[in-house]
């Protein structure tokens, strides 16, 4: 700031009498009924028109990593994401059930997409991650290796899946799943 700037003085009577003679202004005016209902169709159409503009369709899902692949789930599917410790096996279930986990005082399936979907991958302990969805009120839990978090992708740029329980296909190959389809019956005589 320069000295020249800083010499310049404010005159706070004038600026005061200015706000007093604009608060009168807005205190007196009288408004028609007409002019006011013409006021406010202008306001509620162009409110109206932002409503309408043109917005890309999204899907918001969960993403996960399984076996060296990214998978995604619908996000209002998911219940919540727990960690795989306190697996208990189940003894004669089918191979791409792993086991059973207490999740909110009530038991799910906890299903290998490894398995399930026939991909390579390490042991048990690569595991880590449970995500417990929730189709019809039947809950079932997906193991992961990594939960990547939320994702939101443009319908637009979606494409169909190969023949499986999958919904969509992203261009940089995340496969959403068909998470009814996961855990219906014909998905046990796969195994």
């Amino acid at each position: 700031m320069s000295t020249e700037d800083a010499k310049v003085e404010i005159d706070y009577s004038t600026l005061i009498q200015r706000l007093d003679e604009a608060r009168a202004l807005i205190e007196n005016a009288q408004v028609s009924p007409e002019k006011r209902r013409e006021v406010l169709s202008v306001r509620a159409k162009a409110l109206a028109g932002s409503r309408e503009q043109v917005r890309p369709e999204v899907l918001i899902v969960l993403v996960f990593q399984v076996g060296g692949e990214r998978y995604g789930v619908l996000i209002e599917q998911v219940d919540h994401v727990l960690e795989s410790r306190g697996l208990c096996m189940l003894p004669g279930a089918p191979r791409h059930v792993m086991g059973a986990l207490v999740s909110r005082s009530r038991v799910v399936p906890v299903l290998d997409l490894r398995q399930l979907l026939g991909l390579e991958g390490g042991g048990m302990s690569d595991l880590a991650k449970v995500v417990v969805v929730d189709v019809a009120g039947d809950a079932f839990g997906i193991a992961a290796e990594i939960v990547d978090g939320r994702q939101e992708l443009l319908r637009s740029t979606l494409s169909q899946p190969p023949p499986g329980p999958f919904m969509y296909l992203t261009p940089d190959r995340l496969t959403v799943l068909d998470v009814a389809q996961l855990g219906a019956p014909s998905a046990e005589r796969r195994g």
